[in-house]
């Protein structure tokens, strides 16, 4: 069984002084316990910050919320999800001497738990305080797919020059993060111990533990590359449904036409049902929906971005007069898609998939020479 950095022997060498912790209900030991209490034991743990969907996970997808006290063990909460900042307060970088982050993550650069660790990097660097990461390995694998982001598409859902999927711990992010943007943070990486970064989830021995309500299973994590570019357009990408990133579609969706239609491009390790849903949240909630039911058979042959951008041109072929891109949230704001998508090709009507395609796979050759220094598992 593999065991992630909180299960270390080590552990209370790497926290000197006065400990913080940033967790998330993923945040948990080899014996099921979590990381908090783990903590407890062997460091002095003053304090929890709290990234998206708050420490214990009962917080909405983008719902923003204040400072707390977590009941269970009664240590204050500092939000790191608050109105207006994403930030790590000075006052309460004062707190603290050692920062320590312990979160499983997915995989995905939309995923806002690696942007969080960015902050965290920058915030640490200029307060002069330390970041441990207890390392996690991507349950996805060490393969990368899908477009780079371009410099100046930053955002919190892309926070760094990475592809979509790429392939790599929480911990070699942060290296790749400090090192390419020269922050200069005090950084240390408790590493795993029997992880080959060529065995994906299912091999590891461990349950899946939701890292948020919408990334319910493992299927989840490993279509979510691909079908939450949906989020950037007016078709339901299944919030509010049972299966989130796998049912998709829209009221003016006819589901047997759409499957059939994505089931001849014959998509490799996917199998594809037609399917009707009303969604409880989120777009169309209330209405009922035709769409599909995607269904992984290979995890190691499905390539979600590229399904990602066929099942989108896709909808957008078929019901030319209906799909719609959603505009800006903010007046000279840039769509949410290409916020997700890391490039403005989107924004374009006649952008095409193929293009698209053949640009991920060159500059995911690129990336992977580029992300070699910062690995620390082969």
């Amino acid at each position: 069984m593999i065991r992630f950095g909180i299960d270390s022997a080590e552990l209370s060498a790497h926290i000197p002084g006065r400990a913080a912790l940033v967790t998330a209900p993923s945040g948990r030991s080899a014996d099921n316990r979590s990381s908090i209490d783990v903590l407890r034991e062997v460091c002095d743990l003053r304090l929890l910050l709290a990234p998206e969907h708050g420490v214990r996970g009962d917080k909405a997808a983008g719902e923003v919320f204040s400072d707390s006290v977590d009941k269970p063990s009664g240590l204050p909460v500092k939000s790191l999800y608050r109105p207006g900042s994403r930030r790590l307060p000075r006052e309460t970088a004062a707190e603290f001497d050692t920062l320590v982050y312990d979160i499983q993550d997915v995989g995905c650069r939309y995923y806002t738990f690696i942007s969080t660790l960015k902050n965290l990097l920058l915030d640490c660097a200029e307060y002069g305080r330390r970041l441990v990461v207890l390392d996690r390995p991507d349950p996805l694998g060490r393969a990368a797919e899908g477009a780079v982001l371009e410099k100046g598409m930053e955002s919190f859902v892309g926070c760094h020059t990475v592809p979509p999927r790429y392939g790599m711990t929480c911990g070699e992010f942060a290296r790749m993060v400090n090192a390419e943007e020269n922050i200069g943070c005090a950084l240390d990486i408790v590493r795993c111990e029997g992880y080959d970064p060529r065995v994906s989830f299912p091999g590891w021995g461990r349950p899946w533990v939701m890292p948020s309500l919408a990334m319910p299973r493992y299927e989840t994590a490993l279509l979510y590359p691909g079908t939450c570019l949906l989020e950037g357009t007016n078709l339901s990408e299944g919030r509010g449904t049972a299966d989130p990133f796998a049912l998709l579609g829209a009221p003016f969706i006819d589901a047997e036409d759409l499957c059939r239609e994505l089931d001849s491009l014959a998509l490799p390790g996917l199998a594809v049902t037609p399917a009707y849903f009303t969604p409880t949240a989120s777009k169309n909630a209330g209405t009922l929906c035709g769409g599909v039911h995607l269904h992984v058979t290979d995890a190691a042959a499905l390539r979600p971005t590229e399904l990602g951008l066929r099942l989108l041109a896709l909808m957008r072929d078929m019901y030319p007069r209906d799909f719609a891109v959603l505009p800006p949230v903010r007046e000279n704001g840039r769509p949410f898609i290409s916020l997700l998508a890391g490039h403005r090709e989107f924004e374009r009507p006649d952008w095409d998939a193929e293009t698209l395609i053949a640009r991920g796979r060159r500059e995911c050759e690129a990336f992977a020479v580029r992300r070699r220094p910062y690995l620390l598992y082969e």
